[in-house]
């Protein structure tokens, strides 16, 4: 089976002028064989989402209108927006709406659903999504609408902005992406409000986002990233964020969007396999958004000199938000808007910089966590996830059931370089079960093909092996397609198996982690946490590999191969300085476990 919303990496699609105009000349053509006589351009089976969806569409056409001038555009533009303004404006509150903080304030705002009290809980964001498609309209609204609806509709975006800051909780749901997303709306709406009232909304706008936004950042991999939906970051909604804070920028010329922007791109970065497989989200772990990342993945690529358009997206919704039988849907139009006015294309190189939690090189990359352990390993274009084993989740040293990973004290690293080979070596203090400090050297090395993975520890009491990864995905052309699979060498014995009973990930199963994830989650799918859900997992297919012959006395070492090769049989050295590994690729002489001077580990590389 193929994962679902990973598909093609978002560089792959043209954004030419040429590209777009195609873009918005389609859209046209369906907005005007299905404007309603009210001047509707919601699609008919739009049943959630649905508050920002026609004005999106006519953000759309104002656009187009600009480019081409075609009165049927701008008489549908013109229709659509009186549809807005006299269908879609709610003024009296939802019933069952828990966040407000002023009722019967008689300020409008959208609606998630539009039945009285159907889903009331998502009516922030919508007010957050419309805002944006009504302040992107009044953007190019000179000489399309005449004076009354230019005022009707700025009055209506400034009752927006007053609805989410003034009678609601700001940011009721913890989702980095919505609140940043208001904060970009208030900064465009200032623009169009005159003197002291612009000047109070633009500040007001920037004050939230340091106060509440900014100052409750999350820390991640040793980047300060924005909550989203109470985690560091989402697979689906990081990339969002990563577009409103681009447009922060664009809009304000305020530095601090830009910096946290880069902060966010380079994170983004070391997550990413060189495919653009990703896993991981406190809302959506594997589920990839589409056109909605496009602008800050591609703003901020040109910023952090890194080819982060290999973010495979959900090209469903590549150019814009669709329902199922491909109609266009206005939901989050201004994502298209404002990557069609943004003059900065991709940058298609990968990142040279060394980076503590990444090793990349040609088609392999390992992505580490906050622990300095494997969080995604890709080689021959197949992705290893940590496996489980009795509750623990890691790669690492396994003895009588026990996995080595939880570190107790400074983790260190150190990157070498050497002709075309990449190297690090991680050093982690652990404690076994029955707490004696061990100390955990993980060696690895790829030459931009394969990968090499080395682990020394004290020699173990007991039955041990190396937990070497959970074969979960594979490259599959402009797809990724389910695999229980790798091509994995391992200088001792190797063997892949699988769980039985509940509780448990079976790699053969035709389950995404994302469904396993939810299914384990503490309540259902969408409202669940993935990423807690997947602690919960007690077992999954694994790699299991076994001691590596010959190794010194007092030492158990691990040595596997991640990716194509003939036969795999390392040498290895001890001395009182540290252990030397030879492979049929390098010589890695990996130092005492003290370290230097300064306690850091040492490293040199031979190719």
């Amino acid at each position: 089976m193929h994962l679902p919303y990973q598909r093609r990496p978002l560089h792959d699609l043209a954004d030419t002028p040429e590209a777009y105009d195609a873009v918005l000349a389609d859209v046209e053509d369906q907005a005007l064989a299905r404007m309603t006589p009210e001047g509707s351009l919601e699609h008919p089976r739009a049943v959630q989402d649905i508050g920002d969806t026609s004005l999106g569409i006519t953000s759309l056409l104002a656009l187009a209108w600009q480019r081409t001038g075609d009165p049927r555009t701008a008489e549908a533009a013109r229709r659509s927006l009186a549809f807005h303004l006299r269908e879609r404006v709610f003024t009296e509150d939802n019933p069952g709406y828990p966040n407000l903080t002023v009722r019967d304030s008689g300020l409008p705002y959208a609606r998630y659903v539009l039945a009285p009290g159907a889903h009331p809980i998502g009516d922030w964001p919508s007010t957050v999504w419309a805002l944006l498609q009504a302040v992107n309209v009044l953007d190019a609204a000179h000489g399309l609408f005449d004076g009354e609806q230019r005022a009707a509709l700025r009055a209506l975006a400034h009752g927006y902005w007053r609805w989410l800051t003034e009678a609601t909780f700001f940011n009721p749901q913890e989702a980095g992406n919505q609140a940043i997303g208001c904060v970009v709306g208030g900064l465009m709406l200032a623009r169009h409000l005159s003197g002291p009232q612009g000047e109070a909304v633009r500040e007001r706008a920037l004050g939230l986002y340091a106060d509440e936004i900014r100052a409750r950042r999350v820390r991640d991999r040793g980047a300060l990233l924005p909550s989203e939906h109470k985690g560091a970051y989402d697979n689906n909604y990081g990339p969002i964020s990563l577009s409103f804070l681009a447009q922060a920028h664009r809009v304000s010329g305020e530095e601090v969007f830009a910096e946290d922007g880069d902060t966010l791109a380079r994170y983004i970065d070391a997550r990413l396999t060189n495919g653009g497989f990703d896993i991981g989200g406190p809302r959506y772990s594997e589920q990839h958004c589409g056109f909605e990342a496009v602008l800050g993945l591609r703003h901020f690529s040109r910023r952090v000199d890194a080819d982060l358009g290999r973010y495979r997206g959900d090209t469903r919704w590549g150019r814009h938000a669709a329902q199922p039988d491909g109609g266009v849907d206005g939901h989050f139009a201004f994502m298209l808007v404002w990557q069609i006015q943004d003059p900065i294309r991709w940058h298609r190189a990968p990142s040279a910089a060394v980076v503590r939690h990444q090793l990349r090189a040609g088609t392999v990359s390992v992505a580490f966590d906050d622990r300095m352990t494997p969080a995604l390993v890709e080689a021959a274009g197949t992705y290893y996830l940590p496996a489980a084993v009795d509750r623990r989740h890691g790669f690492g040293p396994v003895v009588d059931g026990f996995l080595l990973c939880r570190p107790m004290g400074a983790v260190r690293v150190r990157d070498v370089r050497a002709a075309d080979l990449a190297a690090k070596l991680v050093t982690q203090p652990v404690v076994d079960r029955d707490h004696v400090l061990r100390h955990v050297r993980s060696l690895y090395v790829t030459d931009g093909t394969r990968l090499w993975v080395t682990v020394a520890v004290e020699r173990l009491d007991g039955t041990a092996y190396l937990l070497a990864g959970l074969p979960y995905a594979k490259d599959d052309g402009d797809r990724v397609r389910r695999t229980a699979e790798g091509e994995v060498t391992s200088a001792g014995t190797l063997r892949l198996t699988h769980p039985e009973g509940a509780d448990s990930f079976d790699a053969r199963s035709q389950l995404t982690q994302e469904q396993a994830a939810f299914a384990l989650a503490a309540d259902p799918r969408v409202y669940g946490n993935p990423d807690e859900g997947w602690r919960h997992l007690i077992a999954s297919s694994a790699l299991e590999a076994g001691p590596a012959p010959g190794a010194p006395e007092g030492l158990h070492l691990f040595a596997v191969r991640y990716g194509p090769g003939g036969s795999f049989a390392p040498t290895f050295d001890h001395f009182e300085q540290g252990l030397t590994v030879r492979t049929e690729a390098f010589t890695a002489t990996i130092g005492d476990p003290a370290g230097d001077a300064y306690g850091e580990p040492r490293l040199t590389l031979h190719g």
